[in-house]
């Protein structure tokens, strides 16, 4: 299931309508170098977004401003999907770490290797496609961190989402980068690509739910709810249907209500229907699971220490082979003289040696004497 979604203007995403000649999609907000590409610009390649992405950019943005108290701060991250020719599918991504050296974001290449080696190992029919952030319209400092993200991945495409716009639209933008002439210097830009939405069932499923429930002042109630709804009314009828047929035994244990043979039948029968539960067993049973969750957890455990003593172990050995090659640079140039002087006599005695244990090569008899030996 495809729905074509339009890629959003400057004016659907809360932005004031440009008052120069220039298209909507080029804008200068707040005298910022202007990044975009011209409107005449036209993406080389279509891009099919799942709604994965979207919540987890948005779980991914909610979160990091919960945990700074509500101060909003951008967010990076990896997208993942499935390249076919000219047609990207973006599936699934990641969180990345970065640090911000000189008012500039840099992104930390460690930890999106060791991400990336675990995502190979679970997904590994999905490629790196690009990078995704927060925000409105792409800036000089995106074209920064764009520039870190094609020396990873040749052609990465950007997608950003804006989480403050409150309209109907979908407030995201997808783009990708071409080099062009600004001013007699080689510039990169971006140009807005569009997109559709590529949904699965389960992906439907969670975004009903996450769209019905995310609203306060809607009483509508996602599929997920409404079953988890229907199942709670069951055990609770179960429930009290069990506690009506206890309080009948109990009144009749005491006198207190007329005997039912047929009733007490049917209790019976459905008490025996249920599974018996010895308590000696289902506290082994119980230990048992406990002990195999928690070596599972032990093992997790022990895996990342191995892990991460395989890097400190892979950081020291290049760092010794660095300082082994200076080494090797600051060796005496006499000294290299020398050795190659001793090298070069010693070669040459053993080819001396060599030509000397050779015997000599017999004479051949020459014609004359051969005819005298016969005479």
């Amino acid at each position: 299931m495809e729905v074509d979604e339009p890629a959003p203007t400057s004016q659907q995403n809360g932005n004031p309508p440009s008052t120069s000649s220039a298209p909507p999609s080029i804008v200068i907000c707040g005298g910022e170098e202007n990044v975009m590409a011209p409107s005449s610009t036209v993406g080389s390649i279509t891009v099919s977004l799942h709604p994965l992405v979207i919540m987890n950019i948005s779980e991914h943005w909610t979160r990091t401003r919960a945990q700074n108290d509500g101060k909003q701060e951008q967010v990076i991250g990896a997208i993942i999907g499935q390249h076919k020719g000219r047609h990207l599918e973006i599936m699934n991504s990641f969180e990345l770490v970065f640090q911000i050296v000189d008012d500039l974001i840099v992104i930390d290449r460690d930890y999106y290797r060791t991400k990336e080696e675990q995502f190979k190992q679970v997904f590994s029919e999905m490629d790196f496609l690009g990078w995704y952030t927060t925000g409105d319209i792409p800036t000089p400092s995106d074209i920064h961190v764009h520039k870190q993200i094609t020396e990873i991945y040749e052609s990465p495409v950007l997608l950003k989402l804006n989480p403050l716009v409150k309209n109907a639209d979908l407030p995201i933008g997808v783009y990708e980068s071409i080099i062009d002439i600004v001013n007699s210097e080689t510039t990169m830009l971006f140009v807005q690509l569009p997109y559709v939405l590529a949904t699965e069932e389960a992906e439907r499923i969670g975004v009903d739910h996450v769209a019905r429930m995310s609203a306060a002042d809607n009483s509508e109630t996602s599929l997920v709810a409404e079953h988890l709804l229907s199942q709670h009314s069951a055990i609770k009828m179960l429930h009290s249907r069990v506690k009506l047929i206890l309080e009948y035994v109990k009144a009749a244990q005491r006198g207190d209500a007329p005997i039912s043979h047929e009733a007490l039948r049917h209790a019976y029968s459905l008490c025996h229907r249920l599974p018996a539960l010895q308590p000696e067993r289902f506290k082994n049973d119980f230990y048992q699971q406990c002990c195999d969750v928690s070596l599972i957890t032990y093992l997790g455990m022990i895996t990342k220490g191995c892990e991460e003593v395989h890097q400190f172990i892979t950081r020291f050995n290049l760092l010794h082979e660095k300082h082994a090659v200076s080494r090797r640079m600051r060796v005496d140039p006499k000294r290299l003289r020398h050795e190659e002087l001793f090298n070069k006599t010693r070669q040459k005695r053993q080819s001396e040696a060599t030509t000397s244990k050779i015997p000599p090569r017999p004479s051949t008899p020459s014609s004359q004497d051969s005819g005298n030996g016969i005479e």
